[in-house]
């Protein structure tokens, strides 16, 4: 039977192993788009290394010192006092001091379907968000067990494992339109290179059509992974894992889970997709979220 520390272990080495995977694709594209601006000179294809670099560390900077405030300004959620919601602010408060880190702020999204995420670049910089139907709906064991999930993405830096991974999508999509117009209408000085420089040619043309959709799958394989690092971790923090095995039973059965102002830049950070729940080969593909009924059955057997 699985531990607590099994899940977290298992979970965290393969986020590790798949952002590696994903860091050295775009160090890939960019290495491709310098070959091809200097002719297959030597340089070239570290050249456009840095380049993907440079651009990568500007996109970071940016989502680094304004993406959090601009998660919770997207969704629509709103600064709530202790006064408003005490029951909140003492669940919230109990478990950072159980988990070991700094007080998330607390913001709600006055919205009837049952949702909440996490968002910050580190656990001195972060806040909890849930709706007001999730409130409304949960029992206390089952909100203590959706905060503690929320805690763990912040314990475990979920929050900047997908702000980087978030970086990283913005960085591929945007070097391989550059090597994609690149190729359609630029020119390469140096036309008589060889097979080996057409067959280069070929895999860059390749790289460049797949890599938006390649980026996309990969980040969304975070986030799955993810979502049972937090379900473990959570339920580790509570020592109660029926308590979010409840609450997810719940969200799972939700009539009306769409959440209004949610959009796909933000659905990975939710508990549970904020979309209406569809079932198949391509939407499961395509899933932010792992199936939340494997989600369940993992905490049952906890």
């Amino acid at each position: 039977m699985a531990t607590f520390f099994d899940e977290v272990r298992k979970n965290k080495l393969r986020s590790g192993a798949i952002i590696l995977l994903f860091f050295v694709f775009v160090l890939l594209i960019g290495g491709v788009i310098g070959w091809y601006w200097f002719s297959g000179a030597p340089g070239g294809f570290l050249g456009g290394v840095v380049l993907a670099l440079v651009v990568g560390g500007l996109y970071f900077l940016i989502a680094w010192f304004a993406g959090s405030d601009m998660v919770l300004s997207t969704t629509g959620a709103r600064a709530v006092t202790k006064k408003e919601y005490p029951y909140l602010y003492n669940t919230v408060e109990g478990l950072a001091l159980a988990a070991g880190v700094p007080t998330p702020k607390c913001y709600v999204i006055d919205d009837s379907a049952l949702n909440a995420f996490a968002t910050g670049r580190d656990p001195s910089n972060s806040a909890i968000c849930v709706t007001t139907g999730l409130l409304k709906t949960m029992n206390r064991q089952e909100l203590e067990g959706v905060i503690a999930h929320e805690m763990s993405h912040i314990k475990n830096y979920d929050i900047r494992v997908m702000l980087l991974t978030a970086v990283l999508v913005a960085v591929l999509t945007l070097l391989s339109d550059i090597l994609l117009r690149s190729f359609l209408w630029g020119g390469r000085r140096d036309r008589e290179g060889g097979q080996a420089q057409l067959i280069l040619m070929v895999l860059g043309l390749v790289l460049a059509i797949l890599s938006p959709l390649i980026g996309q799958l990969i980040k969304l394989a975070v986030s799955r992974k993810r979502e049972y690092l937090a379900d473990a971790s959570g339920a580790m923090l509570t020592r109660y894992p029926p308590g979010l095995a409840s609450a997810l039973k719940k969200i799972a059965k939700d009539p009306d889970p769409l959440v209004d102002h949610a959009n796909r830049a933000t659905a990975h950070l939710f508990i549970s997709t904020p979309f209406r729940d569809r079932t198949g080969f391509w939407t499961n593909l395509f899933s932010t979220h792992p199936p939340i009924q494997e989600r369940i059955k993992r905490l049952e057997k906890m």
